[in-house]
């Protein structure tokens, strides 16, 4: 337990210093100045000193030494790289592999660490679980795709076909080359909405379904159902029924297979 409490602490302290008490001028001006901004040299103290004062080890200087440095070089790198989510999410991996990497090397816990992955990897309940979640991610996303693929190819035979006579419409017809229309078209119809945000909203919903099966929480599945009916296309939109039939047809598709998954889960765990 002690273990653990020195790592709650040390996350908070990460947490409050790394985005509640880091102004947004500080980050702009680490990513202008990198290793030269004096505000990331400001940050890294603020870091330090709160980790300090929270751990509770006043008489350890591994705990401030050990964030100060790791904390400077996992900033200072990910000064130079690309504003993403991926590097973000990486940085932020780290702060947390090197905050239990302290807890365990300051209360020597490392043989009790490895001795409870053991214990943990041989839980058959936690692999049965583990497969479920795996599965109904990616690979139950990929197979719902290929199940409903002739719908998605048939609703883009009839948008190119709506937007070709739309143009007619409006004389605009002819100032697109014969070879300009398909591939303008498309461009068109598909630049209305998010890049991949079908396919990260059907991994939440399955993943949400499964959950609630396995806690047997069926009326939040019925909530979760009336929330994803709500979804309406504009009257200004071409072929709206095809697109709602669509989509009811995926959610449909998605939430039945999750909950099947999920009966399945129950009774192996069983």
């Amino acid at each position: 337990m002690m273990e653990l409490t020195l790592i709650l602490k040390l996350l908070i302290a990460h947490l409050l210093t790394d985005f509640v008490l880091q102004p947004k001028k500080w980050v702009d001006d680490k990513v202008q100045k990198k290793a030269k901004s004096k505000k990331l040299f400001f940050h890294i103290c603020l870091t330090t000193l709160i980790a300090y004062l929270l751990s509770g080890y006043y008489l350890n200087w591994v705990i401030p030494l050990t964030i100060f440095i790791s904390h400077y070089i996992i900033d200072l790198i990910k000064c130079y790289l690309k504003d993403s989510f991926r590097f973000f999410l990486i940085d932020q991996l780290l702060h947390v592999m090197v905050i239990v990497t302290i807890c365990l090397s300051v209360e020597n816990q490392w043989k009790n660490m490895f001795e409870y992955l053991t214990r943990l990897s041989a839980r058959e309940d936690l692999w049965i679980i583990g497969a479920s979640y795996l599965f109904v991610t990616w690979p139950l996303g990929i197979m719902i795709g290929k199940a409903t693929q002739k719908w998605r190819n048939q609703i883009a035979v009839e948008q190119e076909k709506a937007q070709i006579n739309r143009l007619l419409k409006n004389s605009l017809i002819g100032n697109i080359s014969e070879t300009e229309k398909p591939t303008q078209v498309f461009e068109e119809e598909q630049g209305l909405g998010l890049a991949s945000a079908g396919k990260w909203i059907g991994i939440c919903e399955r993943v949400l379904i499964l959950t609630f099966v396995l806690l047997q929480q069926y009326t939040a599945i019925g909530f979760l159902m009336t929330a994803k009916s709500i979804l309406r296309f504009s009257e200004k939109e071409s072929n709206t029924q095809l697109k709602t039939e669509y989509i009811l047809v995926g959610t449909l598709v998605s939430f039945t297979t999750s909950a099947i998954i999920g009966i399945l889960t129950n009774y192996a765990l069983r």
